[in-house]
């Protein structure tokens, strides 16, 4: 019946990726138009809300564009994404904080890179293997995103301003770096 078994999170046999061209990054965000993407785990709104705060009063960006996703488990739709790629100079996705919505969550942070949207994708650290597999399937093995503690859900509004906190400046390196690393 079957002759050869697929593994996800390598493709098909023969589909050969190219690596996914990431967005040049600024030197700083003054002045910036901050976009959200947001997916629908509890909190996550909560978490990007909060990140979006700080950035504002910290590094002069203005956030103009919030959208949250219609699915957790598959990527932005394309009209969402085009409305990113006109309206925003960088983007914050999150949070990931289950195994499909962090692979979600790097897929669209991939969308928004080969879009020339610098963009810093926020997942729980429990998720590591798959958020490293859907960047090794989307073509970009070692593709950067910042973490965070898991979980994310369960914690009230203030563990939440507490760990946007903690994150803030591994988002901002994520944005404004002339290049992000991206391991062989």
């Amino acid at each position: 019946m079957f002759d050869t078994i697929i593994d996800p999170t390598v493709g098909a046999p023969g589909d050969e990726r190219g690596r996914t061209a990431l967005a040049s990054r600024p030197g700083g965000l003054n002045g910036l138009r901050l976009g959200l993407l947001v997916n629908t785990k509890r909190n996550a709104a909560d978490f990007l809300e909060e990140v979006a705060a700080l950035l504002e009063s910290e590094h002069g960006v203005t956030t103009v564009l919030t959208r949250t996703k219609p699915s957790i488990v598959h990527p932005a739709p394309p009209e969402m994404l085009e409305e990113f790629r006109g309206e925003t100079d960088v983007v914050v996705v999150g949070v990931g904080d289950c195994g499909s919505c962090s692979a979600s969550a790097i897929a669209d942070g991939l969308q928004l890179e080969a879009a020339g949207i610098p963009a810093a994708v926020i997942c729980s650290d429990a998720f590591r293997v798959s958020a490293d597999a859907m960047a090794g399937l989307q073509g970009t093995p070692g593709y950067e995103y910042v973490t965070t503690a898991h979980p994310v859900a369960s914690l009230s509004r203030e563990g939440v301003r507490e760990r946007a906190v903690q994150a803030l400046p591994e988002i901002v390196g994520m944005l404004t770096r002339s290049s992000v690393a991206v391991a062989s």
